[in-house]
């Protein structure tokens, strides 16, 4: 198995970067600051080729003196240009004031803003840059309401103002752009929480600052593709793929079980069971013989199945009654290899464990609940909380959501596959069940929830790039997993 990531800073990394560009390379902060303003106009070109008006919104700092440079390369291009100013011009300084000066000797002038003015040009959000951290002002606030309630195409220049860089969360309120140019290198805030609705398309641009500098550099995550499964050798048999058990389905719950069941077998487990409530046991593989269904009324009969299991995905339908603890302390008394999901991990909140041999996949209120938060705190840095996750937890931590994010001991990994149609029922078992599958043939614990997250969230694109996001069920990802894993 081959995959690729690409790494994510935070803030304070970025300026490190910058700080030993300048001090140490003898990179002026006004060439960085030139070439970012060329990238984001180059950029903006070709994104929107027929464009021939800008409209520029100028902050107070360095981003202010990015726009500047993009405003000043508008007019030499021949754009009509207007630049809208958040902030008294007398108070720039340092390259954003040369900036400004270019822009001014270039023929540019400051035009007087009001809400009533109607706008028919690409938009060049200059306002907020990285180092936001708190609420965005009124001032600023009416700006950035007045850019989205426009409806034309916006850049965003390092960053949507209003957006938390490190965090993804939005500071009050937050440009929505169509495209983000981000600067010397990809900010982490820009691929998970609530940065989907506002970054559009994320581009970087080094602004060619050497790769020795990013060596020196603490990688917040790492932004992984699509990993590579070797081929299957010609003589393979079913017992050389893994035998997932999954447990779960209670009364009511079939659903989520036999979900869970048929995305690991769609994954290409070898042998897949399924221990259930004896009532289920009757329909749970029709349409799908290949499942292997079990009624478990008792520890003995749940026992039996797991001595013949690779790994165990519990928690799909499983709920909180006496059966279902009754089915949690069984599989955790047999340590094996587990993914652990949905009600089991809310009976692992009210008894924490530590292993490393696990998976788990919490959504932030599951993951709240573990750790003894709230939603809310979850929501503030869903970095810090994936990664407190698993020192509490151990082996491997999932924080699902947009752009969700894994971490084992080493390191951070975020996805940026999958869309707003997975908000429906069944997704998560779905998921549970490719992960479960693929750790039955042989990857290990990161290995086998990054692809499948990935997978699991283009499988979701794919389909809803056929019919739409409104109305995909997950039992409309099965085929594409299979087409996506080969």
């Amino acid at each position: 198995m081959q995959s690729s990531s690409q790494s994510l800073y935070r803030v304070a990394e970025i300026r490190q970067a910058e700080r030993i560009a300048i001090e140490d390379l003898h990179m002026p902060g006004l060439q960085l600051m030139r070439s970012a303003g060329q990238a984001a106009f180059t950029i903006l070109r070709q994104r929107w080729p027929d464009a021939h008006s800008l409209r520029v919104f100028c902050g107070a700092g360095n981003n202010a003196g990015d726009g500047y440079v993009v405003a000043r390369l508008a007019l030499q291009a021949g754009y009509a240009v207007e630049v809208y100013s958040a902030a008294a011009v007398e108070n720039l300084t340092g390259d954003a004031l040369i900036s400004y000066q270019d822009f001014i000797d270039e023929g540019g002038k400051i035009a007087s803003f009001n809400t009533e003015i109607k706008l028919n040009a690409v938009i060049v959000d200059a306002l907020l840059g990285t180092g936001l951290n708190r609420q965005v002002s009124e001032e600023y606030a009416a700006l950035i309401e007045f850019i989205n309630r426009a409806k034309c195409p916006v850049l965003a220049i390092d960053v949507p103002s209003g957006l938390h860089a490190d965090t993804g969360n939005v500071m009050g309120c937050a440009v929505k752009a169509d495209v983000t140019v981000s600067f010397i290198g990809l900010k982490c805030g820009l691929f998970t929480g609530e940065a989907a609705e506002y970054c559009g398309d994320i581009l970087c641009s080094n602004l060619q600052v050497p790769e020795s500098v990013f060596l020196k550099l603490a990688v917040a995550a790492n932004l992984f593709s699509k990993a590579a499964l070797a081929a299957r050798p010609r003589n393979a048999h079913k017992g050389n793929f893994g035998h997932v058990l999954l447990v779960g389905g209670n009364l009511g719950f079939s659903g989520a079980i036999r979900l869970a069941g048929e995305a690991a077998l769609r994954s290409g487990a070898g042998l897949v069971s399924i221990a259930s409530r004896v009532e289920h046991v009757g329909f749970l593989n029709m349409g799908r013989p290949e499942l292997m269904c079990h009624g478990v009324e008792s520890v003995a009969q749940l026992t039996a199945l797991l001595h013949k299991a690779s790994v165990i995905v519990i928690g799909p339908g499983l709920g909180q009654d006496a059966w279902g603890q009754m089915l949690w302390s069984a599989v955790l008394a047999s340590d094996k290899t587990c993914v652990v999901d949905a009600d089991a991990l809310n009976l692992l909140a009210k008894q924490p464990v530590f292993r490393e041999n696990w998976i788990l996949t919490p959504h932030p209120g599951e993951a709240a609940r573990l750790l003894g938060a709230s939603s809310r705190e979850i929501a503030a840095d869903r970095f810090a909380a994936v990664k407190n996750l698993q020192m509490q937890y151990g082996g491997v931590s999932l924080l699902k959501g947009a752009g969700s994010l894994i971490a084992d001991q080493q390191a951070v990994f975020v996805s940026a596959t999958g869309n707003p149609g997975m908000a429906s029922g069944g997704m998560g078992d779905v998921l549970a069940g490719m992960i479960g599958g693929l750790v039955a043939q042989g990857l290990s614990l990161i290995e086998a929830t990054k692809l499948a997250v990935y997978v699991h969230g283009e499988a979701a694109d794919c389909a809803a790039a056929e019919n739409g996001e409104r109305g995909l069920l997950a039992s409309d990802l099965l085929p594409k997993i299979r087409e996506l894993l080969n």
